[in-house]
């Protein structure tokens, strides 16, 4: 009877460990795309048309891009609280020069464009050059760091503006950079294709890229073995400024003005995104193609809200919501690998 009983047992215990290894290699992503596909399905009829599909996808881009600097910034144990801020000052700096130039040179508007996204880019950078000084060099936490010039970010951009839109761009801008389509596939999916692109090249096919995952992994012991970590969180930093600033030109270009309030919910909506898809918020965990996939489910999610009329008021309720989930799946997770590891 014992020896019945334990034959019976075994089979369960291989069972679970096989949907623990799962769920390690899977994280939670793939079961909640699949219930989001499903409940969304059945709630409206539009919501699988390609048509919808493709405006998810355009949707989904500029949180997409700055959510893959986001993912830098977890990657080494730390994250950035300004990305919202970042989007705003670059929007309202460059759509400043690129109609200033446009003005002065009317004749000239290709150079307008590319003098003003150049000005914008900037702008937002050197919100990252302060982050990563004050986070690399001085040791300050980078909620403190990231928070403070999120505010300071935000009241050089009201003040640019007085609060009001900027206008008076080159028309051309938002027409290829926030109109344009080539093949069907909107122009901004071609910049963050290209992003991703170079990106997922210098993570995984350089050396200076694993130094990410090296200091978020364990700070002390990259140090011990020759890597720069201060040099390696600074450039994390203006790297996910870099990444935030063309996005809030994207977004400039859709919007076709200036706004010194957009991207107030980028920060939560970016580290929902990359802790959705499986990122630590200890640091050293994380793949780039489980982030865009993350920033696509947050698309889907709220694409799939809008169609079923559900209150804005209300998917900020649900957004929340998922990345307590995720952080609490993360946790989990976390557990699991130890109990497989014994």
């Amino acid at each position: 009877m014992m020896a019945g009983k334990t034959a019976i047992a075994r089979p369960s215990s291989g069972a679970g460990d096989i949907v623990k290894r799962l769920f390690v290699k899977l994280g939670i992503l793939p079961f909640l795309l699949v219930v989001a596909l499903v409940v969304f399905t059945l709630m409206s009829d539009n919501f699988l048309t390609p048509r919808n599909l493709m405006n998810v996808l355009r949707q989904s881009v500029y949180l997409m891009i700055v959510s893959m600097g986001q993912m830098l910034a977890l990657l080494t144990g730390g994250f950035d609280l300004s990305v919202g801020t970042i989007l705003a000052l670059s929007s309202v700096v460059g759509a400043m020069a690129m109609a200033a130039f446009a003005a002065a040179f009317p004749d000239m508007i290709g150079l307008a464009i590319a003098l003003g996204c150049f000005a914008g880019i900037a702008a937002g950078v050197s919100i990252g050059v302060m982050n990563g000084i004050g986070v690399a060099f001085f040791n300050v936490s980078p909620f403190m760091m990231s928070l403070g010039m999120a505010s300071v970010g935000f009241g050089i951009a009201l003040y640019l503006t007085g609060g009001v839109p900027v206008y008076g761009m080159p028309m051309e801008f938002g027409n290829i950079f926030g109109f344009g389509a080539f093949l069907g596939i909107p122009a901004p999916v071609y910049v963050a294709a290209l992003l991703i692109a170079a990106l997922y090249a210098f993570l995984y096919r350089t050396p200076q890229g694993r130094y990410f995952y090296a200091v978020g992994g364990n700070l002390k012991a990259a140090s011990l073995s020759g890597i720069n970590t201060a040099g390696t969180l600074f450039f994390t930093y203006v790297l996910c400024a870099f990444f935030a600033a063309v996005a809030g030109m994207l977004l400039t270009a859709r919007l076709d003005t200036g706004e010194a309030n957009i991207g107030s919910a980028m920060p939560l909506e970016s580290i929902a995104a990359c802790v959705i898809a499986g990122v630590s918020l200890r640091g050293g965990v994380g793949r780039l193609e489980n982030v865009i996939l993350g920033a696509l489910f947050i698309g889907l999610v709220q694409n799939g809200m809008n169609l079923a009329r559900i209150e804005s008021y209300l998917q900020t309720v649900v957004l929340g919501a998922l990345l307590i989930l995720a952080v609490i799946a993360d946790q989990i997770r976390l557990r699991y690998v130890a109990s497989l590891k014994d």
